[in-house]
């Protein structure tokens, strides 16, 4: 089974959200569609997909999530523009 640790941001790009899942499109259809209407990421609008990285191992992502989670805003913006420059939302590429 595949794991994912991804991170969304809003239109304006001013809120990161780091996540872990195992069913990245059901995940980011959650988000997207503000299922949990008091989460953080349906108060703030954060739904666009800009950065995942896929693994089998259940402890390392959650170990990777922990990890991103801890790192300032400036590094978390490096980790996403090493993959999507343009802070385009994968959404698309991934159903």
């Amino acid at each position: 089974m595949n794991y994912y640790v991804y991170l969304l941001t809003n239109a304006n790009k001013t809120v990161l959200y780091t996540g872990v899942t195992n069913n990245l499109v059901r995940r980011v259809y959650e988000h997207k569609n503000h299922l949990d209407k008091g989460s953080f990421t349906s108060q703030y609008n954060v739904e666009n997909l800009v950065y995942y990285e896929v693994t089998t191992n259940i402890e390392a992502a959650i170990e990777r999530e922990k990890q991103i989670k801890s790192w300032n805003r400036k590094r978390k913006n490096k980790l996403v523009d090493s993959k999507n420059p343009s802070w385009e939302d994968l959404y698309e590429t991934i159903l």
